[in-house]
This record gives C-alpha cells, structure tokens and sequence, in this order.
C-alpha cells in the first residue's frame, strides 16, 4: 500500500474497520441445560459495524468477528470504502475478521520525561500553600509535562468470500463463552453451511473452519488488508502473507502536533514492523493463488490458520527487528500449529479455556433458559427484568479477561486488545487514574488470578522508567508514575504543555498498582511472591510518596501539587482551578500503600527501620474530612464542586476499591462517602459505563444491594452494546472495555466481600434476585466459596480455604450461621461485630447451613 493510500485508509478509518478448584464443589450442581444455553451471545443477522463484532483472544491475538462482510466490492487500492462507523449492508456469505497483536503499537523507547520539570516544582507549592493562588499553580504545572504516549495499533482484516446461488436462511451468528468459540450457521437451499473461530493459547493461532453439507459447495475468495499494511502477498500457493509498519508516532488526545497526528517513518526501529502469516488447507476442492488472494474452489470444507508477529523486543529495546526476521517467527509459529489436526487445536483450546472459565459459575433466576437473540434482550432490557442476562454479563466480563490477558501477554488495555484504529480513543493504551486499574478489579474475587500477571509485570517494568521520572521530573527517589502508559512504559507526565493537570499531572497510579499487588497476595497467601515481587515494587513507590510529602503548615504531611483526577473546583475567585494540596484519594492510596508496606515488611521480617519511617508519616496525613453537605471531602478544603456530576469519584477510593471506610468500622466516614455518592449521581454523574460499575461497587460496599441493583440495571440501559461491551456515552463506536470488568467485580462484590476481615455472605443482595447461586468466587485468605439463595435467604454455602487458620464468616441480613460442617460440626465462636469465627483446615470443603 502506497504511503498515500495508507493516509486515505487513515482518514476514513472506522463498521468494517470501524487452575481447578479444590475439593470440587459440594452440593451446588448447576444444571448443564441452563449453564450451556444462558452462556451464549446470539444473533439473526451479521455485525454491521466493528463494535458489534464478536471478540475472540488468546491475550496476545486478537480478533473480531464479525458474521458477515460488505455487500459493496471492495477496491484493494482504495479501500476507503471499507472502513466507517455507521452500519452498512452485510452479506452473510461473506467472513470478516479484524486482527490484533498485543505487542503492535506505534513508537519506539524515549525518555518522555521534561528535564526543566523540577525547577517549577517550589514555585508550584508556593502558589498553592502560601499565596493560595490555585490558577497560577495550575498553569507552573504544565511547565512539567512530557511527551504524550503512544497508541495500540491494529494489524488489518483477513476477508473470506463466498459465493451461493440462492439466497441466505437460517442465519445464526454465536459465541459460546464457555467454550470461546465463535460460530455462523445458516442454509442456502437444502446446504448447511457453517463456520467456527477461535484464537488458541496453547497453540498461539488463530483459526477459522468453514464446511458445507454438501461435498464441493464451498468456494471462497480470501484477501486481507489494513491501513498500516505494506504488501500483501501469496505463498506456496495456499498461503498469504501480510506485512506492515506501525507509525513512528500517532498523537494522542489533545497533543499539541494533531494537525499531524500520524508520522510514518521508513527507518528501522522508528516503529516496528509486523507479520501475519496464514495459511489454507481443504477438504476436497483446491486452493489456487491469484496475485494477491487465494481462491478456493469445490471444497466441502476449508481450514485457516493465522499467526502474527510484530518487532517488539522489549519496552526498553528497539523494536528494529527486520521484516525477514519477523515473517520467520510467524512462520516457525505457523508451522508448530499445523503440526496438530484442526481437531486436535480446537480440543487443546477449549480445555485451556474451561481451565480458567469453569472455575466460576452463577444463576440468578430460576426461570427457563431465554430463547430470544442477545441483541433483542439488550433491547428490552429496561422494561422487563432479565437476570439471567445480568448473569450473561457477568460471564462476558470473565470471558474478556480470559480472552485479554493471559501470563506473558500485554496487560489488557482500554479495549482490552480489540482495536481497529491508527488513531484510537484514548490511543487505546493504559490510563492508569482507573481504568487499568478497573480491568483487574474481578481478577482476584472471580478466581482469575493468573491473568493478572500481565498487569505484574507493566508494574515491574514500570518501576524501572518510573525511577528516571521521579528523578528526572521531581529530584526524589524510588519510583513514580503518572496518568497514561504505553508499551514503552511511560511513565512521566503526558501533556507537553498544553495538558490539563488534572489529568496530565496526576502523580499516584503508582501506588493505586501496587495495590493489586498486595491485594492479590491477601487472596492467595503467596508468600513468595509477597516477597519476590511484590514488596520490593511497593517498597519503591513508598520511597517516593515517602519524599513526595511535605508539611502543609497545620501540623500534617500533604502533597503539592495535587489534583483529584479529571475534576476541578471553584478557586476563591469563583472559577474552576485544578492543582491543590492533599487531595482525599491521594491520602488514601498513600495511607494504604505505608499500610500495606508496614504489614509487608512485618511479615518477611525485613525493613524495620523503614516501616517505622512510614508508620510515623501515615500517622501525619492529612485525615479524611466531612465537608458543609455532610459528603466526604474531595479535597483538603472544603472547595465548592465546579462539576458535581463528575464522572470520577476519586475520594471513594477508601470505600472502593479500597477497604478504609466501612459502614461497621467507620460509621460517619461511610454515611459522607454515601452522601458524596448520593450527590454525585443526583447531578448526572456515572454516564460513562465505566464510572456507573464503580457506582454498583460502592453501593455493594455500603450494603445497598437494591441501589446496587438499579444502577447495575441503569449500566445495561445506557452503556452496553448489543454484544455487551460497554460503550461510552452511547456513542455505539466508543468501546471502553473497564466498564465490563468493573461491573463484573461489582456484581461478585454484592455477592461476596472479604476486606473488612470478615467473609461476608450474601452482604448486598437485591430484593428482586430473590433465587440464584454462584459458585468459586474467592475471598481473601485464599478461600473459594460457593453460595445458593431462595426467596433472598441463604440456603447453603460451602468453604474451601487452601490454608488451615480461624476464619471470621458473617451471615446475610437477618440470617445466623446455624452450623459450618466438614464430616463433624466445626466449634462456632461468636463476635462482638455479629461474625462468628471459626477454625478451618486447609484443602477441605466446608458446608456452610443457615438458620
């Protein structure tokens, strides 16, 4: 493709484009009838734009299908027409698919960090804690931003055409999210015609099988494309290889060069080259190669297997990795695939899904399976409860981080790894004021653990391009990180002067990441790791936050600058400022990182001295206050909200997900936090999908489950899609995939929750759930538990800690904990907080009754 077709291709790119459970469960069978027909999405007509595509991933490929393709010929050299947002005609004859590599992103390693940042560092806390001057403050701040990160890439779309003589009935597009199988079926006459895709982990390939009841009534036309391709071309006579190059640098949101917004470059290493490789195989028919597609004829079935390569060789190398060696590694991955029958690939794929995917399960409902396509439930969904399809969605959200993240993958980014655009929203990288953040939220409470470790392992390399920032930018030790991440792992302040600091200048994600590392040693009691990796990270983002404090003058520590993320408030002279002091969340993720540190280092027996140090400053901080409407504060002075239907609702992080301020513990906190809830919501805040997730969250943690519920109902109203994926703003092209994986965990945490020291069964359950079970949620200690309700009482639970220890378990509203049985009754020993403890051995399953 010529660099000035790519450009047009650019232009108008968008529809086309657009481990097993211990002690296996006791007593809580799920009938297969129900669990294998409520675990599917399904539709009578293809996707007519990408966002209504079917998504399939292995969490390093990706791909989206889509059921169909444009009815509309296609020009290979001018494929403009191909790409748009709005729904076009769809011939179900015809397959698209639209691919992903997890590694494929613009740019290159730079150190984006603003070598002048430091000198405007005093100035900035003189304007904030002495002159009061909040305006002046926030314009020094941007005298600090960086480079802008860069953006996730995509690698193009493999087409299949076929043709009939006769029209398409039947027609019937799935995904089976239990087996992470896409299919299409439909009849042409009295054929049966039939296609099935899934992306492979074990086999790293992504394949698609097509057939035909009818010997040699297959015949199909195979080309692919994309805005960053460069040559597509036939090999061996049934293979096609696509190759391209990322840009040098595509700008993102409010970069100051827009007007350029995509640079290509031809040299090596500025932007990484990539490779898919696919081949053809038939049953009966032949596969002919005519320039640059194939062409199948006669077959009664056809089989293709793509693999992918990019020039990724390290977010600190590189990526100069030449187009021979990248189309090799595709090919050697090829290769080791087609060594095994497409029978062999699909079994080997679906038990390396069910591994991950059976581990939980869950019916609200007992009602008879739904037989109405997903996308006319989607639709009816506000008037007629349908709480097997909250459960559906549920499962979705599981099944998006199975798809997305897997050990050694990328960490799932704000489309998870789906995405069709050189310019995507947001770049679609890692904004880490939350929404990476949300993506591991179900990771842990919904048995998924392990695709955690992606997100591990950005923090690891993190820590490394965050020390250069925290010294290059503030002059301090450990560690620090800042509002947006790419595969080079920035880590300084985005914005290049004209970012807003708010979210530009937003210095805290370090410690919010290193809670999910904590977090996911409280749930599994990996020692090792505590040890290993996790301390050692979080010790170095405390080194930071421990020289990032300063004494505000009243007799606590603080942090200047500071900005309560993407909100503003009204400045002494009535208008919005942005750069403060002490900001509630900032105080909370500090508060909590010294906290887990000091737990840390008292557990492996290390840093004593150190732990002192942080334990003396936690004590200082400024403390959480309750401002003139009886809300928790967002900021260290009661400012007036400019926006008080701001999406964010950062100085809840205490409440979720973090586990500070409890309705038990801490009464009044929680009362201001459910004021500050109340009124945010009250002003139109929680639009976007994302925010109304962590709305559920917070009603869950407040023991609300009927507000939980409605805004649960509110999120499927307003933010998603008719294939589930939250959409922003119900603009149907935006996909931001934290609303999903935020839901999710809401949902488990009204179900479940385990941070206050206690098992809590069943603490927000909503009055119109008044049947259902779950099973193999987690809590921590490293406990799965199993639940089923009738008429919203708990009937039975079971217990399956993986370490002996005393366990504190606490009973639904209004329910006792009659008896907790493993062969004999266990002693029961009450509480003064209404939980009773228990003692537990480890690798046993406990039967948990209800009076």
């Amino acid at each position: 493709m010529s660099r000035t077709t790519r450009r047009r291709f650019l232009a108008s790119a968008t529809a086309v484009a657009g481990a097993m459970p211990l002690a296996r469960r006791v007593g809580l069978a799920q009938s297969s009838q129900h669990a294998a027909s409520d675990l599917k999405l399904w539709y009578t007509r293809p996707a007519a734009q990408w966002v209504d595509a079917l998504p399939l991933g292995n969490g390093r490929l990706g791909a989206m299908m889509y059921g169909g393709g444009p009815v509309a010929p296609f020009n290979a050299n001018d494929p403009s027409a191909q790409h748009q947002t709005n729904d076009v005609a769809m011939d179900p004859a015809k397959e698209t698919l639209q691919l992903n590599e997890d590694t494929l992103w613009s740019g290159m390693p730079v150190d984006g960090n603003n070598l002048q940042a430091k000198q405007y560092l005093p100035a900035i806390r003189d304007a904030v804690l002495k002159q009061k001057d909040y305006h002046l403050a926030d314009k020094l701040c941007t005298g600090m931003q960086g480079l802008f990160a860069e953006a996730y890439q995509s690698m193009g779309y493999l087409h299949v055409d076929c043709a009939h003589d006769g029209a398409v009935t039947e027609y019937r597009r799935e995904l089976d999210l239990a087996t992470a199988l896409a299919g299409v079926r439909y009849r042409v006459g009295d054929a049966q015609f039939e296609r099935t895709a899934f992306v492979s982990a074990p086999d790293q390939v992504m394949v698609l099988r097509m057939t035909a009841s009818k010997p040699g009534a297959l015949s199909a036309s195979i080309w692919m494309d994309g805005a960053l391709v460069q040559q597509v071309r036939a090999h061996g006579g049934n293979g096609l290889w696509m190759t391209g190059k990322a840009a040098r640098h595509v700008a993102g949101a409010g970069h100051p060069g827009s007007e350029k917004p995509v640079v290509f470059s031809d040299v090596p290493g500025e932007g990484m080259y990539y490779a898919a490789c696919l081949h053809v195989s038939t049953e009966g028919g032949h596969v002919t190669a005519h320039g640059d597609r194939l062409r199948v004829e006669g077959a009664a079935a056809m089989t293709l297997y793509l693999t992918a390569a990019t020039g990724f060789r390290g977010y600190d190398k590189m990526p100069d990795a030449r187009p021979n060696q990248i189309e090799q590694r595709a090919a050697r991955q090829l290769s080791a695939a087609l060594r095994s029958s497409y029978e062999q690939l699909r079994e080997r794929h679906v038990a390396d899904h069910r591994r991950l995917f059976e581990r939980v399960s869950l019916r609200l409902g007992a009602g008879e399976p739904d037989a109405r396509p997903t996308d006319v439930r989607v639709a009816a969904f506000p008037g007629a409860p349908d709480p097997a399809l909250l459960a559906l969605y549920f499962h979705f959200g599981r099944y998006l981080l199975i798809a997305s993240s897997r050990p050694g993958t990328q960490p799932a980014n704000l489309q998870g790894i789906w995405n069709y655009q050189v310019q995507p929203p947001w770049s679609s990288n890692w904004t880490s004021n939350i929404n990476i953040e949300m993506n591991y939220w179900p990771a842990e409470t919904c048995n998924l653990s392990d695709c955690a470790e992606p997100l591990f392992d950005l923090v690891e390399g993190l820590s490394h391009t965050g020390a250069r920032a925290a010294k290059e930018t503030y002059g301090l030790p450990g560690w620090v990180s800042h509002h947006n991440i790419d595969l080079w792992r920035a880590a300084n302040p985005v914005g290049m002067g004209v970012g807003k600091p708010t979210w530009a200048n937003w210095c805290m994600s370090g410690p919010w990441l290193c809670a999910h590392l904590y977090e996911h040693y409280r749930f599994t009691r990996d020692r090792a790791f505590l040890r290993t990796r996790a301390y050692p990270l979080m010790k170095g983002s405390a080194e930071f936050c421990l020289a990032w404090l300063i004494p505000d003058g009243e007799g606590h520590l603080t942090t200047c600058p500071s900005e309560s993320t993407e909100n503003n408030f009204m400045a002494p002279d009535g208008k919005p400022a942005m750069t403060s002091a002490g900001c509630t969340m900032d105080m909370a993720l500090i508060r909590e990182l010294f906290a887990n540190c000091i737990e840390s280092a008292k557990e492996l027996g290390v840093d004593a001295d150190f732990a002192g140090k942080l334990a003396d400053a936690r004590a200082k901080l400024v403390p959480y206050q309750i401002g003139r409407y009886g809300q928790l504060q967002e900021w260290s002075i009661d400012f007036v909200e400019s926006t008080p239907g701001q999406r964010h609702m950062s100085h809840l992080y205490p409440l979720y997900p973090g586990g500070e301020i409890t309705p038990r513990e801490t009464p009044k906190l929680a009362q201001a936090a459910r004021v500050s809830l109340e009124r945010r919501l009250a002003h139109g805040g929680a639009y976007t999908g994302w925010s109304r997730a962590w709305a559920i969250a917070f009603w869950a943690r407040l023991g609300e489950g009927d507000k939980a519920a409605e805004s649960l109902n509110m999120l499927m109203k307003v933010s998603t899609n008719i294939n589930l994926m939250d959409i922003y703003e119900g603009r149907a092209h935006i996909f931001q995939i934290d609303g999903n994986f935020g839901a999710t965990a809401a949902l488990a945490e009204m179900l479940l929750q385990s941070h206050a020291g206690s098992i809590d069964l069943l603490p927000a359950l909503p009055a119109s759930w008044t049947e259902g079970e779950v099973r193999g949620l987690r809590a921590r200690g490293a406990v799965e538990v199993d639940l089923r309700w009738e008429h919203g009482k708990a009937v039975h639970a079971a217990l399956r800690p993986q370490f002996a220890g005393v366990y504190k378990l606490r009973a639904p509203a209004g329910q006792k904990i009659q008896s907790v049985i493993a062969g004999a009754a266990a002693e029961l020993k009450s509480e003064a907080d209404g939980s009773v403890s228990v003692q537990l051995e480890g690798k046993q399953s406990y039967r948990v009754l209800f009076a």
